[in-house]
């Protein structure tokens, strides 16, 4: 992606946050988040910009590493937070999946519980309703954000990243059960 054309979904904008950097990365998350999310969402992203776009490209991407890949401070991928390494998470990917291929949908290298990815998917698809996994993805996602920021912030209280996370946050609080009553 070389640009963000007019104002994108919220979802997107914050998944971008998520992607690794690379020497256009700051003008092209910079300019995502100018025409994106406005509020605390966008509150947020913008903290998140200014504090690494702040570092040199071989600081980021050491930051980026450091925080979601190597004994990273906190886990993001859902399906882990949620359920950890068992049989349930995998159903949930597999699941999730599912959906994805029906849409042409591209992971980008993640796993299909990763958060970005998921923040790219439920952007494409803001209608849920059509979406197999979508009751469950409205449940156990804010959750997962949520236990994600509590364990940045204990773990790491000035990462940068603790603005992303917290975006990622607010931007999926307002997702909403689609049934009322659903047997579990």
């Amino acid at each position: 992606m070389s640009s963000v054309a007019g104002p994108a979904h919220p979802f997107e904008v914050v998944a971008l946050g998520y992607r690794y950097p690379n020497p256009s990365w700051a003008k092209v998350l910079s300019d995502a988040v100018d025409s994106g999310p406005s509020g605390v969402v966008g509150r947020h992203m913008k903290a998140f910009v200014g504090e690494v776009t702040a570092l040199s490209l071989g600081e980021w991407e050491e930051l980026h590493t450091a925080t979601l890949d190597l004994s990273a401070p906190f886990v993001p991928y859902v399906g882990h937070v949620i359920w950890g390494e068992n049989y349930r998470r995998g159903e949930f990917m597999s699941e999730l999946m599912v959906d994805m291929n029906r849409l042409g949908f591209d992971l980008g290298g993640e796993l299909p519980d990763h958060i970005e990815p998921l923040l790219r998917f439920m952007a494409l698809t803001p209608d849920l309703s059509h979406i197999h996994k979508a009751t469950e993805l409205i449940e156990v996602v804010p959750g997962a954000v949520k236990t994600m920021l509590s364990s940045l912030t204990k773990a790491d209280s000035k990462n940068p990243y603790r603005h992303l996370v917290a975006a990622t946050v607010e931007v999926c609080a307002d997702l909403q059960p689609l049934t009322i009553g659903v047997n579990r």
